[in-house]
């Protein structure tokens, strides 16, 4: 486990890669946290103001050697100093309430037994925005398997007695909550969290959870995580 300087109650870990769009919004919600924590942005290289905003709004920033999810956000969690962690991607935007929620989940010890997640919110509004909302409901309150855009808070030491994120480029989050499960349980915070609708974005949402679902057979297989990677971002996919 990674030696702590100086302890804050929380810190919260946002990977990045060019989010100087999404960045400031995000900011700008965990700054209404009144207890003691610290925010690290764990960047795979932005070439865009990603780095600068960081640094205006007095954020911890790190640079990883490459790109890649599952390393970024494990250096993250190295450099961090808090009892409790939160994972959180750029591109979403937090509750008016979400402040108040985590700040009394931490303060009872018996909390850091478990996992934590937020319930899924899309940024978009109609029925098949709805109905991808309901799927993942029941995937993540029945299943108890949520993903990284769902958030996941959990003590420090809970997280590096799992083993933490590996330096995978794709899947990192799945992979941890299937180890998480195998040593406890996962809740919600029943509070939403809204992510941005952006990779749905001039896409089929079937096509893309048909394709999803696919890749996840492929690496339950054990089909190279790099390889698994390339099918997801390519258009022959899509």
């Amino acid at each position: 486990m990674a030696t702590i300087n100086a302890t804050k109650s929380l810190s919260i870990i946002i990977p990045t890669i060019n989010e100087a769009q999404t960045l400031p919004l995000l900011l700008a919600d965990l700054n209404l946290l009144s207890c003691d924590f610290e925010i690290i942005v764990a960047d795979g290289g932005s070439s865009d103001l990603t780095r600068l905003i960081a640094k205006l709004n007095g954020v911890k920033f790190i640079r990883t050697q490459k790109q890649n999810r599952g390393l970024q956000i494990h250096s993250g969690a190295i450099e961090s100093a808090g009892e409790w962690l939160f994972f959180l991607h750029s591109d979403s935007r937090l509750n008016k309430r979400w402040h108040e929620k985590v700040k009394n989940l931490i303060k009872d010890p018996i909390n850091k037994k478990y996992a934590w997640f937020f319930d899924y919110k899309i940024s978009k509004k109609g029925l098949q925005w709805l109905a991808l909302e309901m799927a993942v409901f029941i995937r993540s309150r029945f299943l108890h398997r949520p993903y990284g855009d769902q958030g996941l808070l959990m003590s420090r030491e809970l997280y590096f007695r799992t083993g933490g994120y590996k330096p995978m480029p794709i899947m990192e989050d799945l992979d941890l909550i299937l180890r998480i499960q195998k040593m406890t349980k996962i809740f919600s915070l029943k509070i939403s969290i809204e992510t941005s609708a952006r990779k749905y974005l001039n896409k089929n949402i079937i096509k893309v959870a048909a394709k999803n679902a696919f890749l996840k057979n492929e690496w339950r297989k054990g089909l190279d995580i790099y390889d698994i990677a390339k099918k997801y971002y390519s258009k022959d996919l899509q």
